[in-house]
């Protein structure tokens, strides 16, 4: 019995004095004020788990709703939503560095950690790992690539034709979710190393890296929330638990340049590709890029260029399609336009109403649905309100919610209108709709901001500015079923899914 009692003790005991130290760290904390959910002040398992959940950009919406423009969701994370924050939090002089958040990015090859242009947190590395490659990422420079993305769309509308249009295929069901995901992948092979990935040809996810990038984006997302989670899973280096991470597409990289410096991979078009300007810079920077910094710009390219990609075209296919009048409008301005298929990126620029569709879609459908985290520095951060945040507090905005701010976007930031980028002509003067769509362009979070602001962001564009019109320009698309909702599942990409489609080729359409 008295060995029970003792048992008994030591248990009660610890219980209290976990209880006290719980109590001292709540009441001691300088985020104490900052209101959020009860459990998510003790612990990062909470927004872990939502994370997990896979809806977790409805989340940060509804907690800023209930409580305010700050919100506490983590013991050392505040998540923000005052568009008038972003020009502070990821400024051009990248004060506010990236959380540890991002070190589950990193890959591994062997024993040997590769950091990427998108992971890297310090500014010293960034600048000293971007520097070489900027120039390669000016629209300038991607537009030589243009013939590539020509290719890749003609390459696509063979494949619808072949199989949703021609004889006795005609009005079958395309799974157009899937085909734009296979033509952005293809997009990046060709363009980082003249190779098609095989998937418009396969018409499915005939490699698995599909299925490997969705996992690798399910570990980020998740793991990123308690990152040092990852030493003792993915990156253990005795025993790793979980699925793969980028290593995959890290050895594929490296097999991708191996083959080009040894000379035995054959280029399937004349065409210079982005491998070949890496070894480029490689041989005139040798001091400062080796194989693995190659490896790192290829990853670059391959994991967010494609994800990202087809994510904001399947956003602006989508509500194209559930917004008639919005359809009309714009195949209306596409074929007033004069165009020729596949459509030319200069000519796509010059179509206002094409932009506002391209803009409003990734305005209320971000691609990415976690916030992005920066550490305050050591000047500390002053909220609008007067509350003062300390260094070292991780901070970060999600596009989910900044876009909806009605400040910025207007009293109709909840409903998708492309119309709210373009002047309203009896309501606004010019200056006055230059200042209006300056304030949302500000605020737009699309692609990040500041000093780290996506790096690939042009390729995409490019694609985006291509395709969309080449598409509505050669096929009538309906959806399957009008009333039936797309699924959604984020885990830092909001990636879309279900989105059943008929498609005819108009009278005049010619490839």
């Amino acid at each position: 019995m008295a060995s029970d009692m003792s048992v008994l003790q030591v248990i009660l005991s610890s219980i209290f004095i976990f209880g006290i130290c719980l109590a001292w760290y709540y009441f001691t904390s300088p985020l104490k004020s900052i209101p959020g959910p009860f459990l998510a002040k003790f612990t990062n398992f909470w927004r872990l788990i939502d994370t997990y959940n896979g809806r977790a950009e409805l989340t940060h919406k509804f907690l800023h709703e209930k409580y305010g423009q700050a919100v506490r969701i983590g013991p050392n994370l505040v998540s923000l939503n005052d568009p008038d924050l972003v020009r502070t939090i990821y400024n051009l002089k990248g004060d506010f560095l990236k959380s540890d958040f991002y070190t589950v990015n990193d890959s591994k090859v062997g024993n040997v950690t590769i950091k990427t242009v998108f992971g890297i947190q310090t500014n010293e590395m960034h600048s000293q790992m971007l520097r070489p490659v900027q120039k390669l990422y000016k629209m300038g420079h991607i537009l030589t690539l243009e013939p590539l993305v020509d290719h890749t769309i003609n390459h696509l509308f063979r494949r619808l034709d072949e199989l949703f249009v021609d004889a006795s295929n005609a009005g079958t069901t395309c799974k157009i979710d899937e085909w734009v995901v296979f033509f952005a992948w293809d997009v990046i092979g060709q363009v980082t190393f003249s190779r098609s990935m095989g998937f418009l040809d396969a018409a499915c996810d005939h490699s698995g890296y599909l299925d490997v990038s969705d996992k690798i984006n399910d570990y980020f997302g998740v793991i990123g929330q308690l990152p040092a989670l990852d030493h003792w899973l993915a990156k253990n280096p005795v025993w790793p638990i979980g699925p793969l991470t980028v290593d995959k597409a890290a050895a594929y990289c490296a097999e991708q340049s191996i083959a080009r410096q040894k000379g035995v991979d054959v280029k399937y078009v004349d065409q210079k590709d982005m491998l070949d300007d890496f070894l480029e810079l490689k041989s005139l920077n040798p001091e400062m890029i080796d194989d693995n910094t190659v490896i790192g710009y290829m990853l670059v390219n391959i994991l967010a260029g494609a994800d990202t990609t087809s994510i904001a075209i399947r956003a602006i296919i989508y509500f194209t399609l559930k917004n008639p009048r919005v359809y009309k409008r714009l195949q209306q301005e596409i074929d007033n336009a004069n165009l020729s298929v596949p459509v030319a990126y200069k000519d796509a620029a010059k179509l206002p109403y094409l932009e506002a569709v391209i803009r409003e879609s990734s305005r209320y459908f971000a691609g990415v649905g976690l916030l992005l985290e920066r550490v305050v520095p050591a000047s500390g951060l002053t909220l609008p309100d007067g509350t003062f945040l300390p260094p070292g507090t991780n901070v970060g905005m999600s596009a989910w919610t900044v876009h909806q701010s009605k400040k910025v976007f207007g009293e109709d930031a909840g409903s998708f209108v492309p119309e709210r980028w373009l002047r309203y002509e009896d309501l606004e003067t010019q200056e006055e709709y230059e200042s209006r769509r300056s304030a949302m362009r500000q605020a737009d979070l699309s692609f990040g901001a500041g000093k780290r602001i996506c790096l690939g962001r042009n390729i995409s564009i490019l694609e985006i500015y291509k395709l969309i019109p080449s598409l509505f320009l050669t096929y009538d698309i309906s959806l399957v079923d009008p009333q039936k909702e797309w699924k959604v599942q984020n885990s830092w990409f909001v990636r879309q899914s279900d989105i059943d489609v008929r498609i005819q080729r108009r009278k005049f359409a010619t490839v």
